[in-house]
């Protein structure tokens, strides 16, 4: 009996580990946030330049958008109450009536779409420079 109640308190204790570090993201340097971000297999891109500026080619920022070019001024938020992100301020109305959107940082060389409740809806990683 102790040792059934013993595992399940052990189980317990594991599981919610898990789903609390499951959501925690390695720490983001903005100043390494620079440089040139590709999907291989959408061949979607989005530079992030030193100066603030960005520019998207071939990027669908949600499952249901077609891939599209927009640019404009990017701003790292680091959130102490919610994921890390990057604020995408969109230039001229290049998304139509969408102002600007977030970019999620991993910590790890990627930047993703993400959309509440589903998987990333675009996974981009960092590439090395020429």
């Amino acid at each position: 009996m102790i040792k059934e109640i013993c595992g399940r308190w052990l189980v317990a204790t594991l599981t919610a580990s898990a789903v609390l570090t499951s959501g925690c993201t390695d720490s983001v340097d903005a100043d390494g946030l620079p440089g040139v971000y590709r999907n291989d297999v959408t061949s979607g891109e989005i530079l992030l330049e030193s100066d603030g500026t960005f520019s998207a080619t071939d990027v669908s920022t949600d499952s249901l958008a077609d891939p599209t070019d927009f640019s404009g001024r990017w701003e790292f938020v680091d959130s102490s109450s919610s994921r890390d992100f990057i604020y995408l301020t969109i230039d001229d109305n290049g998304l139509g009536k969408t102002a600007g959107i977030q970019l999620y940082t991993s910590g790890r060389g990627t930047v993703e779409f993400d959309t509440p409740d589903k998987p990333p809806s675009l996974v981009l990683t960092k590439v090395a420079a020429p």
